[in-house]
């Protein structure tokens, strides 16, 4: 028997990290919401898909979303009251459980997924937000420029939803295609976008890679090599045209130069390691590290597999029948658990040896039991055709000319920063990486031409294939998400459509005094960051915890 509400102010597909912040934002703003999570996890990139957050500098600092902070100080507040921290790491405003190089705050995937459940805890004891895990949108409903309902399915069972607002935030923009709205997927041409780094044509199976992340623990002394996974001969030995050799290996390419590169797994040893900083694959994503823990905890270090090596570009996973979706998926998953074998067996070691049988798959910090990450991590979904598409010429540097800044959007209801990387992809191109400016989220870019009661909160915003490789990273889908829920609440409550609000003066200042007075989310940068010098163009690295 079905005893959840079957009707909401809000129905928010996808308990991703835009979803979850839509959520969230609308209960705090007062309105019901039924939030949809196919998994038993929230959090998507961070937490299912077990990717470290990609941050810009200032993620620490008042610039930015006050809620998307406060999920990383409760992240952090949870290793203060729960681990044996050393007193200096603990005493850390800034504490990196990790020590990862690549955030300020790298963190056990299921630390966070238990931080946001804790976050939306009392807005479902009110009975704002009811939380539905393990369903999934199976067929939509509309009406005319209308979203009428939406049927979700759990095994057998099946349910129908209402929202007046419905906000999509699933982790590949299915719900557009069930919904029957227009959406754009893989690369535009450059005649359409007119983008300096959009291929001349179209070509809707150009898809960035994907990957299938993995957590792994160093245990000296011990094995826990496992057994040669089907596919593995096949990674050893193909090479791709685009690489220096086969992934299963140490090297890769520079994404901005395309020059090889060499990273080993550990620069020194893994005893060094605890202590000392360095570019290798061990320190990249670490999300365990001993130097911030006392000699009593037992466990070892942990890193997180996100690397180029298991970068997944032979098959698309959009837009492709079933049959070649789950080949491509069983070759993503095949392709992490050869380069842990290969790690495990064959791997060139820091010590002239060979193979570390000492790396131990954690799925238990993962949530699952084969010690891969519970989904894919896919860096680009379905996109909505939008009021206002966001293009290269808007945020990237070239473009753009060197002193520019990004453009000012007067429908801005966020921020973000990361240069656009898109990674090698289904289409046969290798990295397009290049520098871009501290930019704004236009409202424009959320809102559906062709649908009145519907959002977009995550990856399948109104980019381009080329600009959501700025706009797909953690703290900027939260903020679209955050975003999301705000106009749905403004729509609501002064009876318009989102279109509506938009194209009211007084209506949209209304919303943006709504996210930035009662929410604490930061719409404009300085000009001096806007503006963007060089110096702004590679994420620094983040202060590490004193060893």
């Amino acid at each position: 028997m079905f005893t959840a509400p079957r009707s909401a102010d809000l129905l928010v597909l996808g308990g991703g990290l835009g979803g979850t912040a839509a959520a969230l934002t609308a209960a705090r703003l007062g309105r019901t919401v039924i939030l949809v999570e196919r998994g038993d996890w929230l959090g998507g990139q961070l937490t299912t898909q077990a990717v470290p957050p990609d941050e810009h500098p200032w993620v620490e600092s008042e610039l930015g979303s006050e809620s998307y902070r406060e999920l990383r100080d409760r992240i952090r507040e949870h290793y203060r009251r729960f681990f044996p921290l050393t007193e200096e790491a603990r005493t850390r405003e800034t504490l990196n459980p990790g020590m990862g190089n690549v955030s300020r705050l790298c963190h056990e995937p299921r630390i966070a997924a238990l931080v946001l459940h804790e976050m939306l805890s009392p807005h479902i004891s009110s009975g704002l937000i009811t939380l539905l895990h393990g369903w999934e949108a199976s067929s939509v409903t509309t009406r005319g420029r209308r979203i009428e309902s939406v049927i979700v399915r759990r095994g057998n069972d099946e349910v129908e939803l209402t929202g007046a607002m419905v906000i999509d935030a699933t982790e590949e923009g299915e719900f557009l295609e069930l919904a029957g709205l227009p959406f754009v997927v893989g690369a535009e041409a450059r005649a359409e976008t007119g983008e300096l780094h959009a291929p001349e044509r179209a070509d809707p199976m150009d898809q960035q890679a994907v990957t299938w992340c993995a957590a792994v623990e160093y245990r000296a002394g011990e094995n826990h090599t496992i057994p040669e996974p089907a596919g593995y001969q096949h990674w050893l030995t193909t090479v791709d045209p685009r690489w220096p050799g086969p992934q299963l290996s140490w090297s890769d390419v520079v994404p901005h130069t395309l020059e090889e590169r060499v990273r080993p797994m550990f620069a020194d040893s893994p005893e060094r390691a605890v202590h000392e900083r360095a570019d290798d694959l061990w320190h990249y994503r670490r999300v365990v590290s001993k130097a911030v823990l006392r000699d009593e905890f037992p466990g070892g270090e942990v890193t997180i597999i996100n690397w180029p090596q298991v970068d997944y570009w032979e098959l698309p996973f959009i837009g492709v029948d079933a049959e070649t979706r789950a080949r491509a998926i069983d070759g993503a998953r095949d392709l992490t658990l050869s380069l842990v074998h290969w790690m495990q067996t064959a791997a060139p070691r820091h010590d002239g040896g060979i193979g570390y049988p000492e790396l131990r798959l954690r799925g238990d910090l993962t949530g699952t039991s084969d010690g891969l990450a519970k989904e894919a991590y896919i860096r680009e979904s379905r996109r909505i055709r939008a009021l206002f598409t966001i293009t290269e010429g808007h945020i990237g540097r070239e473009m753009r000319g060197d002193e520019a800044g990004s453009e000012i959007f007067d429908d801005s209801v966020g921020v973000g920063y990361y240069r656009i990387d898109l990674h090698p992809s289904t289409s046969g191109r290798n990295y397009v990486d290049i520098a871009c400016f501290p930019f704004q989220i236009p409202l424009g870019a959320l809102i559906p031409a062709d649908c009145d009661n519907l959002l977009a909160a995550a990856k399948n915003i109104g980019t381009t294939h080329i600009t959501n490789g700025a706009y797909r990273l953690h703290p900027v889908e939260w903020s679209i998400g955050e975003a999301a829920g705000a106009a749905a609440v403004r729509a609501l409550d002064s009876r318009l459509t989102p279109r509506q609000v938009r194209e009211s003066s007084s209506e949209l200042r209304a919303l943006q005094r709504l996210l930035s007075d009662t929410l604490g989310a930061t719409l404009a940068w300085p000009e001096e960051i806007r503006t963007g010098a060089e110096s702004f163009d590679h994420v620094p690295q983040p202060a590490a915890n004193p060893a």
